[in-house]
C-alpha cells in the first residue's frame, strides 16, 4: 500500500496536454476525467491473452548473452563501464507559474477548459479566469410547482471528488417541497472579457433528482450534533436540518471526478446524460479473468480535513469466494496486522452556514475508486457515510478497544469497514476492509459468466 495525498493523480494521469486533447471530442474521446481516472486505451480488435503477451516479452528480453550479436554485447558491456549520470529532474506543468498556465489555458476551447478545471483547485480557479463558468446549482420545487434556485456554493476539492455546500438564510419551507434537482451549469455564450453572469443564457445538465417528501423516511439519518441532523439521499447528497425548526440548514453534494465532466455538461435540463454501455474485452486464456489485479484508491475526509488517503494494489478474489451474487475482495484483514491502517484524527463531518459552524462526529465522506487490471475505473462513488459502535468485542491481542463499523451499498457492490478505537493513543485503526462486487457487474464488464 502506498500512502500520501495526490499519489493517485500522479500515477494514473500526467499533464494537462493530454487532458485538452481528450476533451476536444466530448462524448467520444472523453470517458473519464483527467488525472487518476483517465481510462487506458484499449484496442478494438480481439484481445491477446496474458500468456501470449508474456511469451512475446520473454522472447524480446530473455535472450542469453551468447545469442546476442557482438554489437549488442559491446553496448551492454558499455552500460556497466560507463559511470551513471544523474538525470535532470522532470518539469511538471503543475509547478509552472500561474502566468504561464494562464497563457496556455488561453489557447483552449470551452470544453477543454472544463476538463482542466476538474484537475485540482488551482486549475479550477485559473480556468475560471478564462471564463470557464462551470458551476453547480440546486433547484428546489414545491408542491405548487414553484422553483427555488440556490446558486451560492462553497467548493472543497479533494483527491478524487469535489464537495459542494449550499447554505442560505432563505430556504423554502421543507414541508411544501417535493423535489430537489442537482444541475451542472455552463454559459452558452462565454465572454472572455468578464465573468459569467447567472442572468445570461446558460446550459443546464441534470445530474440527479431527489424526492423530499417524508425526508425522515426516504433519507438515511447518519448523525447529528447539538444544532443539526444529517440525512443522506442516494446518490451523493446530504441534507442538514435544524433540530429546533426541522428546516433546511444546508445541502451538500459529494461528486466523484470520474465522468463528472460528462454528467455536468452533456445532459439536458430534464434528462441525465446516458453513458454508452461498456464493451467487454474478452480473454479466453486466463481462467480467472476478471478476478484479480484490482486497485483501490480510498479517501476518507470530513470536508475540511483528511483522515485517510491511500492506495491498495493487487486485490483479487478466489473462485471459491464467489457467493450470493458477489465477488469477495479482501483489502485489509483482521489476522494480518501488518496491513492495518491508522487514521489521522477523529472522524467527523464539518458544516457551515452564514452564521454558524459545526462538526458531526462519526460521520465522514468516503471517496472510493476501484480500478480494473488495465487501470480503467471500474467502480467509483463519493458518499457521506457514518460509523456505528459494534456489539462485538475485539478478539485481537494487539488491540483492546471498541469496534466500529461502516457499511455502504449500491447497485454495483458493498463496502464493509471495521475500525478499532485505541484509547491510549486516541486514534482509529482500520482492521478489516472487504469489498463485495456484484457478479452481474463483473460479467457485463469482462464478458465472463461467474
Amino acid at each position: 500500500m502506498a500512502m500520501g495525498r495526490g499519489r493517485a493523480l500522479r500515477q494514473y494521469g500526467r499533464g494537462a496536454a493530454a487532458v485538452g486533447a481528450a476533451a476536444a471530442s466530448p462524448g467520444a474521446a472523453i470517458v473519464g476525467l483527467p488525472g487518476p481516472f483517465t481510462p487506458t486505451a484499449v484496442a478494438s480488435g480481439p484481445r491477446l491473452g496474458r500468456a501470449a503477451g508474456l511469451r512475446n516479452r520473454s522472447r524480446s528480453f530473455a535472450a542469453r548473452s551468447g545469442e546476442c550479436s557482438e554489437t549488442v554485447n559491446a553496448a551492454i558491456e558499455s552500460l556497466h563501464l560507463t559511470p551513471s549520470i544523474k538525470p535532470k529532474p522532470n518539469l511538471c506543468i503543475e509547478s509552472m507559474p500561474s502566468e504561464m498556465l494562464m497563457k496556455i489555458f488561453s489557447y483552449l476551447d470551452a470544453v477543454s477548459l472544463l476538463s482542466v478545471g476538474c484537475v485540482n483547485k488551482r486549475f479550477y480557479h485559473l480556468a475560471n479566469d478564462k471564463a470557464l463558468g462551470l458551476s453547480w446549482i440546486i433547484v428546489l420545487k414545491d408542491k405548487n410547482g414553484k422553483e427555488h434556485v440556490m446558486e451560492k456554493a462553497n467548493l472543497s476539492f479533494k483527491d478524487t471528488s469535489v464537495n459542494i455546500l449550499w447554505y442560505s438564510t432563505n430556504w423554502p419551507c421543507l414541508d411544501i417541497l417535493s423535489t430537489l434537482k442537482l444541475f451542472g451549469v455552463t454559459p452558452l455564450l462565454p465572454d472572455q472579457s468578464r465573468a459569467p453572469s447567472k442572468n445570461g443564457p446558460r446550459q443546464c445538465s441534470l445530474i440527479a433528482e431527489y424526492h423530499l417528501a417524508n425526508l425522515s423516511e426516504s433519507g438515511v439519518a447518519i448523525g447529528a450534533d447539538k444544532l443539526v441532523q444529517l440525512f443522506s439521499l442516494n446518490p451523493e447528497l446530504l441534507i442538514g436540518l435544524w433540530k429546533e425548526k426541522n428546516e433546511i440548514a444546508f445541502v451538500m453534494a459529494s461528486l466523484h471526478y470520474h465522468q463528472l465532466l460528462e454528467r455536468s455538461t452533456l445532459g439536458s435540463a430534464t434528462v441525465q446524460y446516458a453513458f454508452p454501455p461498456n464493451k467487454p474485452v474478452l480473454d479466453d486464456i486466463d481462467p480467472e479473468y476478471g478476478l484479480h489485479d484490482y486497485s483501490l484508491h480510498l479517501d476518507m475526509h470530513g470536508r475540511s480535513c483528511t483522515y485517510l488517503c491511500g492506495t491498495f494494489r493487487s486485490l483479487f478474489c478466489r473462485k471459491g469466494d464467489i457467493a450470493n451474487g458477489y465477488l469477495r475482495l479482501p483489502v485489509v484483514t483482521l489476522k494480518d496486522n501488518t496491513k492495518h491502517v491508522p487514521l489521522t484524527g477523529t472522524l467527523g463531518l464539518t458544516w457551515e452556514t452564514d452564521a454558524l459552524k459545526g462538526n458531526v462526529k462519526d460521520c465522514y465522506v468516503m471517496d472510493f475508486t476501484l480500478l480494473d487490471e488495465t487501470g480503467k475505473p471500474f467502480w467509483c462513488f463519493s458518499a457521506p457515510v457514518y460509523m456505528e459502535l459494534s456489539s462485538k468485542a475485539s478478539s485481537l491481542y494487539d488491540y483492546m478497544g471498541h469496534i466500529y463499523t461502516t457499511n455502504y451499498a449500491d447497485s454495483e457492490g458493498k463496502v464493509c469497514v471495521e475500525f478499532i478505537w485505541l484509547e491510549e493513543t486516541k486514534e482509529y485503526f482500520i482492521v478489516n476492509l472487504v469489498l463485495y462486487i456484484s457478479t452481474k457487474k463483473v460479467n457485463n464488464w469482462y464478458g465472463t459468466n461467474y
